[in-house]
């Protein structure tokens, strides 16, 4: 590519003159980097705090994957990309009548992504996921190569830009609920870098361990110190490189190792009836074994009453309980996406619909989930030393490509 910059949703960015690779590991607080190198199991991101920058970042609330992995590479917050959940009560679905949807198809995005700008402007892009939810939304509008772990084998030159993936990679395609399904992002990625050398890669992780494992639990400092083999190989071939997380975690259960959940559906059956109101969870996926789709973050579609959002907000575990409006101002939310009420629990508990309705089976651990402002907080380390950046500035995780292209030295 020819050097310059390139404009993305308001927002400048410089073409990179080295191979760049932003990474986003999903569910990754700060802590279990921390807890990683002290137990001297990643002396590469060890090295790259050291020699280059590492930042506390906010990053988008609902705290969730699709939501900051579009922000991540739009630059923007959902007001502007329109990704406010992976699931969602679309309102115009079904001839009018409205439905509940995921959140995964490429026409909900609202705004282009740097990956497709750069790849319009002649860039080689790689962008590599774990799920496949998230495949479509990432590559919409881009030309290169586009693939998840999950569907690697399925991959083709006409569909991904790309097919043998398993072959290339050296790995067969791993469980979907598995370490090994973030090890081949990595092991892609690594390989891609080495046999095609693309202009700009981007790399996002599972957060199966996380949902398992704390912080300095044997589990996750072995993941992190699979990923930071593959980030010293990435390293070593001289790229810009710029990791961030989608989220932290928490643990959301009590002392008895049982989940502290408010089904709130149920609650506003008792309260006003069945059918009155529709409780939204945007955590939902096809992927709920290891979190039975209870996260911290729900919207209540209901004809608006002060009494019931007073009601809500004393449950005891609630954090915060808003109005639409209050919520898309705190949140920087798309207004027609969200329902008249959006309800935050706390740190250590988590949102259901109804009790019956959700399939706690899977949990074969005390239950650690995400959603709320209680896991707002993420890392953003860059492996170059980083310059020029205004003092006091509140870095969010979606300002990864702008630090990285734009201040790294």
């Amino acid at each position: 590519m020819q050097a310059g910059t390139i404009q993305v949703n308001r927002r400048d960015y410089r073409v990179p003159s080295s191979p760049l690779v932003v990474i986003c590991v999903d569910g990754c607080e700060t802590d279990y980097i921390s807890e990683a190198v002290k137990a001297g199991v990643a002396p590469n991101l060890e090295r790259m705090i050291g020699t280059g920058a590492m930042f506390a970042a906010d990053c988008v609330v609902p705290s969730f994957t699709n939501p900051n992995n579009l922000s991540i590479v739009t630059g923007a917050p959902p007001s502007v990309h329109g990704i406010c959940g992976n699931y969602f009560y679309d309102r115009d679905a079904d001839g009018g009548r409205g439905a509940e949807v995921m959140m995964n198809d490429p026409k909900y995005l609202r705004a282009p992504t740097i990956l497709a700008a750069f790849a319009g402007r002649g860039a080689k892009v790689v962008v590599i996921t774990a799920k496949d939810k998230l495949r479509k939304l990432l590559g919409h509008g881009m030309r290169g190569i586009c693939f998840s772990s999950e569907k690697a084998a399925e991959a083709t030159r006409a569909e991904n830009g790309i097919d043998g993936v398993p072959a290339l990679v050296g790995m067969a395609v791993p469980s979907v609920y598995s370490a090994e399904l973030s090890e081949f992002v990595f092991a892609a990625g690594v390989k891609l870098m080495r046999t095609q050398r693309p202009d700009i890669m981007y790399l996002s992780t599972t957060d199966y361990v996380q949902h398992k494992a704390a912080p300095g639990a044997p589990a996750a400092n072995a993941f992190y110190a699979m990923m930071d083999r593959y980030l010293g190989e990435l390293d070593a071939t001289g790229a810009l490189i710029a990791l961030t997380a989608d989220h932290g975690m928490n643990a959301k259960h009590g002392a008895d190792g049982k989940p502290n959940v408010i089904y709130l559906q149920d609650l506003l059956d008792a309260w006003l009836g069945a059918g009155a109101a529709r409780v939204i969870l945007p955590i939902t996926d096809p992927y709920v074994v290891h979190h039975g789709a209870l996260g911290s973050f729900a919207t209540v579609y209901l004809t608006p009453d002060p009494n019931v959002t007073a009601r809500i907000a004393a449950l005891p575990g609630m954090e915060r309980v808003l109005s639409r409006e209050e919520a898309c101002r705190a949140f920087e939310l798309p207004p027609d996406r969200v329902g008249e009420i959006v309800a935050v629990s706390r740190k250590d508990t988590v949102i259901g619909t109804s009790a019956a309705r959700h399939d706690l089976s899977g949990l074969t651990e005390p239950l650690r989930s995400h959603g709320g402002v209680s896991e707002q907080k993420v890392p953003l380390i860059v492996n170059r030393k980083v310059s020029g950046l205004a003092p006091g500035r509140k870095l969010r995780n979606f300002d990864a490509f702008d630090l990285v292209l734009n201040h790294a030295n």
